[in-house]
């Protein structure tokens, strides 16, 4: 029986149905050199030494809707004057003069009231003309300064105290022969306002009334300071074609700040913009472009909404043609090929942008086969660019087993064309030379007894 089992062993081989197993040894296999180096941390640099420039991906991937341009009419706006460069030690308090206590001056837009004392006496005459205290029709102060009163005609008081105001309209009614008891109110302050912005929760204005208006209210009709850092923030006002400034912490602590009156034309701007120049060049292009700048950031901005909404498309569709073009094989990528006793043979792409190593390949393809794999004999064969050169191919070697080659197989880097290579276990091999033998063993008897 021994003899027999060795004779068709030696036929099935000379046949060629005996299992031949792939592997990696050292010398000229098939005409090209094979050199098998022992990966090592020292072997590791000259293997890494290899020049590659990983693929890039295109612009597509790396521009976004909002790098172009702007939009037509922003560049009318002027720049922010607020854009930290730096953190200061300490910040200058700088306050402006205390404006004098004069009474309020009514000025164009305002609106102002007359009431009769009581309806039905002499100054009936007026009715109509005159507003009555339950209809509280106003009248507004124009351009010119004046108040047009039917039968009565038009009467300045612009510039005017209240007291000023009601003596020229009393001696305007005593002149018409109109009986003159009347009051005198401003229902509506249009005419003197100061102007609030920067670091705010509602930028806006607040106007000035017969009650002086103090910095802490003007501060609270825009509701406070927005700030995040208010150690580096500062309230600059600018008046008079000076400019003044008061640390945020300072006037929060200190109630005579608080109490700070401001005057008709001041600006308030909250700033965290370190550089005094700049924040002087925002006031005096707010006073320039005043009355086209919201106009102009309107129109711009919704001129760049709609640019930017046609780019991002743009981008998303170059995007969706990329990932096409790849998945359909019509873009040139840069591979790595598995072989052996790997979970998942076959062809793996290398990474755009960055390089990807032994370890990222292995499992990212579910690594060696636990049962038929040797981590012991894993190879990364790479061919030298040219063949006539000493080597030709190169093996390196790596011993999986060891946390020394386990370490080295995340730092090992792969390059384009390379085939990482694991050998079969030694009893793998034979299990399956065993396998190809027995149903030789069964069908050879056979065969001769039929003959």
């Amino acid at each position: 029986m021994r003899k027999l089992t060795l004779s068709l062993f030696a036929l099935l081989a000379g046949c060629g149905v005996v299992y031949h197993s792939p592997n990696v040894r050292e010398g000229v296999v098939d005409g090209a050199k094979v050199r098998i180096i022992e990966l090592t941390p020292e072997t590791l640099l000259a293997a890494n030494s290899q020049a590659y420039n990983p693929r890039s991906l295109p612009a597509a991937f790396r521009a976004s809707a909002g790098t172009y341009g702007s939009s037509d009419g922003m560049e009318s706006l002027p720049n922010p004057a607020h854009s930290p460069e730096y953190r200061p030690g300490a910040l200058e308090t700088r306050l402006p003069p205390t404006p004098p206590n004069d009474p309020y001056r009514i000025g164009v837009g305002d609106v102002v009231l007359l009431a009769t004392k009581t309806p039905g006496n002499t100054v009936s005459e007026l009715s109509g003309l005159l507003a009555a205290e339950n209809r509280r029709q106003g009248y507004t102060v124009q351009d010119d300064g004046t108040i047009a009163i039917p039968d009565v005609g038009r009467v300045r008081i612009a510039d005017m105290t209240m007291e000023e105001a009601e003596t020229t309209l009393f001696q305007r009614l005593v002149e018409r022969q109109i009986d003159p008891t009347f009051s005198l109110e401003v229902a509506e302050f249009n005419a003197r306002r100061v102007s609030i912005g920067g670091a705010v929760v509602n930028p806006g204005v607040a106007p000035i009334t017969l009650t002086p208006l103090t910095l802490d209210t003007a501060m609270a009709k825009v509701g406070g300071v927005s700030a995040a850092d208010r150690d580096s923030a500062v309230i600059r006002i600018y008046r008079d074609g000076s400019l003044y400034e008061l640390p945020v912490e300072d006037f929060l602590r200190t109630p005579a700040y608080q109490k700070l009156r401001l005057i008709d034309g001041d600006s308030v701007f909250v700033d965290t913009e370190y550089d005094l120049a700049k924040a002087q060049a925002y006031f005096e292009e707010q006073i320039q472009l005043s009355s086209t700048r919201a106009s102009i950031r309107s129109e711009a901005m919704t001129a760049l909404s709609q640019e930017v909404a046609i780019r991002r498309q743009d981008l998303a569709e170059q995007r969706d043609n990329f990932e096409a073009r790849i998945e359909y094989g019509a873009e040139k990528r840069d591979y790595v090929f598995l072989s052996g006793e790997v979970v998942k043979p076959g062809r793996w792409p290398l990474p755009y942008e960055q390089t990807a190593s032994l370890a990222d390949a292995l499992y990212d393809s579910g690594g060696v086969q636990a049962v038929s794999g040797n981590p012991r004999q894993i190879y990364i064969l790479r061919g030298s660019p040219d063949p006539r050169e000493f080597g030709g191919i190169t093996a390196w070697h790596l011993d999986g087993t060891s946390a020394t080659g386990m370490m080295l197989s995340t730092r090992m880097q792969l390059r384009p064309d390379d085939v990482v290579f694991v050998a079969e276990q030694p009893v793998t091999k034979w299990d399956r030379v065993l396998d190809q033998i027995s149903p030789s063993l069964i069908t050879v008897p056979l065969d001769n007894a039929t003959q």
